[in-house]
């Protein structure tokens, strides 16, 4: 730990004292830490409170001692940052003075290498409001500038000479420019409806169309069935949002580690974390509440998929081959959960031909991810059981998964009930060779490195697929409805 008092004096300008939670990272480390300690010792969640009632820096100080918060990890505000760098090349003295557990402090100030001194919570007294205050004029005396963000900032700015805020609220603002001088000012982030709708993931409520596969396949359309889909529909995006952002505040940590997912608004610290839990609790409630209104069985459904995609995101995908198995089930999910809504029976040849083009397209997106691995000289897959050498069993179980799927469906041209539902069932080769040439086509894209992470959004957004897949609804209803044999005689 770093001593205040080794530090020399600097007469001017005045030493700058930075908070760190919603200053130096826009994220709260307190946090953070209790969701950390939510993976690696769940059970130590029941002695917060005990601990809360001894004090805060008692709770602090337990924490600590279970859990090592990475500040590598850590969002930064990078703007504050470059503006602490200058200062320090100009000979400005800086001084951490947080409220986080010494420990976490500590870590912040050798990872960032900024800070002359660092002040900090311990065991003895939590580093808050009028505690911080004294702290800091024990170590740095009277004459110092404080850069701060919220209301509990502000009985150290009533002793500080001058103030610097870092994305303050406008009322927090306005108090601190009244009565102090401020030295600079950095504008506060605003999370609107775009950030919170990437949170949401609403792109990825198209998946959910799977539900009214029953209805397609069984070419179904009564007003009353559509109207309980799209209820189903609402209710089942609603908890996926949810379980998204409950996958993204539990693997925060991998998140950050990775070139895209580190942008995603609770890794970049764009949206508090709380505000998430907020959220996905309320997601949870309303979809639950609205299913209701479908019926029981759909509960159920939607139920165990909350559960599944719930140990998915906690613990399955961490399994290899596991994973991907469990996204082929996720997604065929969706299309009994469709059947179960609306009543019609779900055909074992449409079970087995889901499994096997979701089992491809699960594994579409694991190659990819190895593929860009691979690109950056990287081994392995952070956070997941996968190497780089794995392309080689994958690429091939995704190519056999593609075909196995397009010969359950030769089977089913074939087998005698699809003649009675069919008008011209042998026009639903047509619908192989389109799905040949779709999934085929896919798998080249992933080749060639053009594939998105998920290869069903990346269908949704191509042209080509949407094409293809245009074709085959034409096809199949040709089959059904077209009655070549009466046609041609």
């Amino acid at each position: 730990m770093l001593d205040p008092r080794q530090a020399p004096r600097s007469s001017a300008p005045l030493t700058l004292v930075v908070d760190l939670d919603g200053t130096l990272t826009p994220t709260d480390t307190l946090v953070e830490s209790v969701l950390l300690l939510a993976r690696q010792a769940p059970l130590a969640l029941f002695k917060l409170p005990l601990w809360l009632a001894r004090g805060r820096e008692v709770m602090k100080t337990e924490i600590a001692r279970r859990i090592t918060l990475a500040p590598e990890q850590l969002p930064w505000r990078e703007d504050l940052l470059d503006y602490l760098r200058a200062q320090k090349a100009a000979g400005r003295r800086l001084v951490l003075a947080t409220a986080a557990h010494q420990s976490i402090a500590d870590g912040v100030a050798r990872h960032l290498g900024l800070f002359d001194a660092v002040l900090a919570t311990d065991g003895t007294r939590n580093l808050k409001g009028g505690n911080k205050l004294a702290a800091i004029r024990a170590a740095v005396g009277p004459d110092f500038t404080y850069a701060g963000d919220s209301v509990a900032d502000l009985p150290v700015w009533e002793g500080a000479r001058a103030a610097v805020l870092v994305g303050a609220s406008s009322a927090v603002a306005r108090s601190v420019r009244g009565k102090h001088t401020v030295e600079k000012e950095f504008a506060r982030p605003v999370a609107g409806l775009a950030t919170w709708r990437k949170a949401l993931r609403v792109h990825q409520w198209a998946k959910n169309l799977l539900l009214f596969v029953p209805l397609l396949t069984a070419f179904s359309f009564l007003p009353a069935d559509i109207a309980t889909m799209l209820l189903a529909f609402l209710c089942f995006s609603l908890a996926a949002s949810a379980t998204y952002i409950a996958n993204d505040l539990w693997d925060l940590g991998n998140d950050r580690l990775h070139p895209r997912k580190r942008q995603r608004p609770f890794a970049s610290g764009a949206l508090p974390i709380i505000s998430g839990v907020a959220a996905a609790a309320l997601l949870l409630i309303g979809a639950f509440g609205l299913a209701f209104m479908v019926n029981t069985g759909f509960v159920a459904m939607l139920l165990a998929y909350v559960v599944l995609t719930t140990a998915y995101s906690w613990w399955l995908k961490e399994k290899v081959l596991v994973d991907v198995l469990v996204l082929a089930m996720l997604y065929t999910m969706r299309i009994v959960t469709g059947s179960v809504a609306v009543g019609i029976h779900t055909t074992s040849w449409l079970l087995a031909f889901s499994l096997f083009v979701f089992l491809s397209l699960a594994l579409v997106k694991r190659c990819s991810e190895l593929q860009l691995l691979q690109q950056r000289g990287h081994a392995s897959a952070h956070g997941r059981d996968y190497r780089v050498v794995d392309l080689a069993v994958l690429w091939p179980m995704g190519l056999a998964s593609a075909l196995a799927a397009v010969v359950v469906l030769g089977l089913f041209i074939n087998a005698p009930d699809t003649a009675q539902r069919y008008a011209s069932p042998m026009l639903l080769w047509g619908l192989a060779a389109l799905m040949i040439y779709w999934l085929g086509r896919l798998w080249i894209k992933t080749a060639r490195g053009e594939m998105d992470d998920d290869p069903v959004l990346y269908a949704l957004k191509d042209r080509g697929s949407r094409l293809v897949v245009a074709a085959m609804v034409l096809v199949a209803v040709c089959a059904h409805f077209i009655d070549l044999t009466a046609l041609l005689s």
